[in-house]
């Protein structure tokens, strides 16, 4: 997926009031929105964009898509889903927060069978700024540059881009990875990706879940990457669950998805100081760290 030139994007769900007021903002940034899809309503359009009943039908009429944005009820989310993959979408991203944990499951493993990105459930999408929106990120509070942002959090990416900003330092990719518990693409996903974007010269996380934190700590154990990250982690101090994402565990061990854990905030900055991580406390110390990161690397 060329992230930079995104074509044929298509929302399912596009009656949805967050999904029209998307469609018309992407619309007005120049993103490349073809189609929506919400059955029973093929034939008519919002914002200008036609509707069609089903994605199968968007490719007859227009091609391969790329991207597929999805805004339906959570229960609808799977079918949703799996309904653009089964037309050949290898990029999803679901906007739909709260989606059945066993349907989350069952999606992400269909997206491993095919070699298929899910960002989310609960993604408010990916910006690169002055070029390319695909969701309801508002690209004002963005400035072009060298800074990858990944977050599950829309407005702690707002506050620390504000800060960057305020400092002239500009971003090259803002990623919301989603607020579910069980989400597709995660962390690692995304660190991986930036570490091999050559417009990315450090890297911002925002981790405010005990598993986003694990993930990052296991992308490092098996990365040698020469990047700057900056972790800034935001509520680790309150009651926390653990989530377990793979299906077998979660059976085999009869669990639920998640069970209690206790708060673990100085072990974990510990952990992450370890392999060679920056800790930022506050918004404008992420600022103080990724300066000096890139000064040392320039």
């Amino acid at each position: 997926m060329n992230w930079f030139h995104p074509n044929k994007v298509i929302i399912q769900g596009i009656i949805d009031d967050q999904a029209t007021f998307c469609a018309l903002h992407m619309k007005t940034l120049g993103t490349d929105i073809i189609a929506g899809v919400c059955p029973g309503k093929g034939g008519t359009t919002v914002e200008g964009i036609p509707v069609f009943d089903l994605v199968e039908q968007v490719q007859t009429e227009f091609g391969k898509v790329e991207v597929s944005l999805i805004f339906v009820d959570p229960y609808q989310v799977l079918d949703a889903a799996q309904e653009a993959i089964a037309a050949g979408i290898r990029c999803i991203i679901v906007f739909t927060s709260k989606v059945p944990p066993q349907d989350t499951i069952a999606l992400i493993k269909c997206a491993q069978q095919t070699n298929t990105l899910v960002l989310g459930p609960g993604s408010h999408g990916i910006v690169i700024p002055q070029q390319v929106c695909l969701g309801n990120l508002q690209p004002q509070f963005y400035q072009p540059g060298t800074v990858g942002l990944i977050t599950s959090s829309r407005h702690l990416g707002y506050e620390v881009a504000a800060e960057l900003n305020a400092a002239k330092i500009g971003q090259s990719m803002i990623v919301s990875v989603g607020n579910d518990s069980i989400i597709g693409s995660d962390l690692a996903y995304w660190l991986a990706t930036l570490n091999k974007d050559p417009h990315t010269k450090a890297i911002v996380v925002i981790g405010q879940r005990i598993s986003q934190v694990d993930s990052i700590i296991a992308y490092k154990k098996n990365h040698a990457d020469k990047k700057p990250i900056v972790v800034y982690l935001v509520g680790l101090k309150a009651p926390q669950t653990k989530i377990y994402q793979d299906a077998v565990t979660i059976i085999t061990n009869h669990l639920s998805t998640s069970i209690p854990v206790v708060n673990r905030d100085r072990q974990t900055a510990t952990e992450l100081r370890k392999i060679g991580l920056k800790i930022a406390k506050s918004p404008s110390e992420i600022t103080q760290l990724i300066k000096k990161a890139l000064a040392k690397n320039s």
